[in-house]
């Protein structure tokens, strides 16, 4: 209950504090992408329950002649590279915050697709609600290895804490300052999670 109500009174203090930001990147993103501004996406909430994530838009809706999106790399523009690596993109999950959603710490929302993929032991990561930033984000965030970015999300649902969740926010502040850990190597984000051998 201390959580839950210090990511809500946390997250709506944030949405109107950076209310002038989120209007400001909202309107570039109109200007330089098109509409629509926000992208929502179904992932696995608390207890792998389904919920829609917004968050800003960083890439082009381009497509191949087949009328398959491009890959990443070929999407995303030079101000949305800048979206990500400023994690400015991700000031909407505020709201997925102040809904329950998620919570401001926890382990990321992936995609829907790596339920099946999972073992076990990597799917208690869904006993908490994601979160806007995580262990694994302050640890080394998409440059991690899939493996150790699961060891540290059941790490954190065995050991979370509300002094654990303001180390983490603080160490959050550091790595956005440092953009440290955006991307894995040969990957504009995080390479894709294809089960465990």
């Amino acid at each position: 209950m201390i959580k839950r109500l210090f990511d809500f009174l946390s997250s709506a203090v944030g949405l109107v504090i950076f209310s002038p930001l989120i209007l400001v990147v909202a309107i570039k993103i109109y200007r330089k992408l098109g509409y629509p501004v926000f992208f929502r996406q179904v992932r696995p909430g608390l207890n792998g329950k389904p919920f829609e994530m917004i968050k800003f838009r960083t890439m082009l809706d381009a497509l191949d002649k087949n009328g398959n999106p491009l890959p990443d790399e070929e999407r995303i523009t030079r101000f949305g590279n800048i979206l990500r690596t400023t994690s400015l993109d991700e000031l909407p999950q505020l709201w997925n915050v102040l809904k329950g959603d998620m919570s401001l710490v926890g382990p990321r929302p992936l995609f829907m697709k790596y339920l099946p993929l999972y073992s076990a032991e990597q799917y208690r990561r869904h006993e908490v609600r994601p979160g806007v930033t995580g262990w694994a984000q302050v640890n080394g965030r998409n440059a991690l290895s899939w493996g150790k970015k699961f060891e540290m999300d059941v790490w954190y649902v065995d050991n979370h804490s509300l002094g654990l969740d303001l180390k983490i926010l603080w160490l959050t502040i550091k790595k956005v300052v440092a953009r440290d850990g955006i991307s894995s190597e040969g990957h504009v984000t995080a390479e894709h999670f294809r089960g465990n051998e």
